[in-house]
């Protein structure tokens, strides 16, 4: 196994800065494996992916699709937690064959690193499937664009709404595959829900509701410094985030697959309501037919724990949005429920739907809705696996059902709500400019909040 040496701070982000051309715009290469594959594919022919991030989502929700994908191989493993390469010695990865059943073997001849630069120089590697904390998404896919690669990449697409646009950007420019990954579109009830309203079935869209659950995001103060564990490359986890000392409550469980810690500080991760909320706003600006858009008024309030916090995320809020066709959102992170974790609901002029993630329910009025037929011509869009439709994509070079502009204007919607909490005022937005209107403190956090910004593009 290699593995790679500390970087230094300031030698990493000159290598990102993407200012003029050096995001590295690569002309279309079509590889051979995407000229169309047999149910039995050589390994020649395969469709090469090296995993950046092997911690839960990737082991129980990623690793395991591409693992069973006759036309995918698998050839690099990437993280800066050594214990997580360990795959011969590590048991969540034979519980996550067992359970998905795919063969663990397979990634024992895999190369190894705690630099994702490194998997993304290893030969043979077409895409990557990026599933690291938030702070490192856009660094990592702007590198792997640079690098020629198609991407897969967790949402949220950044920490700041201008960090998402130009990813978006650079996708488009390099022509790379890009596929931001959420299941959301790919639940069935979900699915059909966004259907009955793009289709006309409960009349014209007038009113949204989402939520997202606040269970993970809590406060904690200042936590006292704890010496790096051998087998983390920490220099490497912090990358592009401010310098910190290291604490495991910072970071995550050591040796344990746990629910993360960083998704409690700003430094890694804007919190429930861009992170886990991007599922439900992804939905709604799907049903809104506004994907490639965005509201143009905004307003909210919300509970901001002290900024010196560790776990510093805000906490239960609640947001209203106003699109330019007059449809109105509204948008609540609860740390109590009784009736399900998230939903999102949509009212029209002759009824209304809701989809519910959890308990998986869709409820409608009139409840003739639930048995309507909807035609492929009226939607015309695939229900599959998020991960299968990068696949297909890399191999047909189509356009992935959730690309990089997609992924960054259903970033955009928890971003705002966000910037709006923590001004606690009505905001005027240009979707087309991507600016508010006559309010240079909110363009300054849309740029990134100085005192947390997370990195910054030269």
């Amino acid at each position: 196994m290699k593995t790679s040496g500390e970087i230094t701070r300031r030698s990493f982000l000159k290598q990102l800065s993407v200012g003029g051309t050096a995001v590295g715009l690569t002309p279309l290469v079509v590889p051979a494996h995407a000229l169309g594959l047999e149910d039995h594919t050589a390994p020649s022919e395969r469709i090469g992916v090296a995993l950046i991030g092997l911690g839960r989502q990737c082991m129980w929700r990623n690793l395991p699709v591409f693992a069973r994908r006759r036309d995918c191989q698998i050839l690099a493993l990437c993280d800066v937690d050594r214990w997580r390469l360990q795959v011969e010695d590590n048991p969540a990865v034979a519980d996550s064959a067992k359970a998905h059943q795919w063969d663990p073997e397979i990634l024992k001849s895999c190369f190894r690193t705690t630099d994702f630069r490194e998997a993304l120089a290893r030969p043979g590697v077409d895409a990557v499937m990026i599933t690291t904390p938030d702070h490192w998404h856009i660094p990592i896919a702007l590198a792997a664009i640079r690098a020629g690669k198609d991407v897969c990449c967790e949402k949220p697409l950044g920490l700041a709404i201008r960090h998402g646009r130009i990813l978006a950007d650079a996708a488009a420019k390099a022509r790379c595959v890009f596929r931001t990954d959420s299941e959301f579109r790919s639940i069935p009830h979900l699915y059909k829900a966004v259907a009955l309203v793009r289709t006309g079935k409960i009349g014209q869209l007038k009113t949204i509701r989402i939520s997202v659950p606040i269970v993970w995001n809590e406060t904690l103060p200042p936590q006292p410094e704890m010496p790096v564990p051998p087998e983390l490359d920490y220099e490497m986890w912090l990358g592009p985030a401010p310098r910190a000392p290291y604490t495991e409550k910072r970071v995550h469980p050591m040796k344990s697959y746990g629910r993360p810690y960083w998704y409690c500080n700003r430094d890694y991760c804007n919190g429930m309501i861009c992170n886990w909320g991007y599922h439900p706003a992804d939905i709604a600006q799907w049903a809104n037919n506004t994907e490639l858009t965005g509201p143009v008024e905004i307003e909210g309030k919300g509970t901001l724990p002290p900024a010196h916090y560790l776990w510093n995320v805000i906490l239960d809020f609640k947001v209203r949005y106003r699109y330019a066709n007059g449809v109105e959102m509204f948008y609540e992170g609860r740390t109590q429920y009784s009736d399900g974790q998230s939903y999102m609901r949509f009212e029209g002029t002759e009824g209304w739907v809701c989809g519910w993630y959890a308990p998986d329910r869709l409820e409608a009025e009139p409840k003739s809705l639930l048995t309507v037929e909807i035609k492929k011509e009226e939607f015309p869009y695939p229900l599959k696996n998020e991960k299968h439709d990068f696949l297909d994509c890399v191999r047909t070079r189509g356009r992935t059902l959730q690309d990089a502009e997609v992924g960054h204007r259903s970033t955009s919607i928890g971003q705002l709500g966000y910037i709006a909490c923590l001004l606690g005022r009505k905001l005027t937005w240009d979707p087309d400019k991507e600016q508010f209107v006559g309010d240079d403190e909110a363009n300054q956090l849309a740029q990134g909040d100085p005192g947390r910004a997370p990195w910054k593009i030269a």
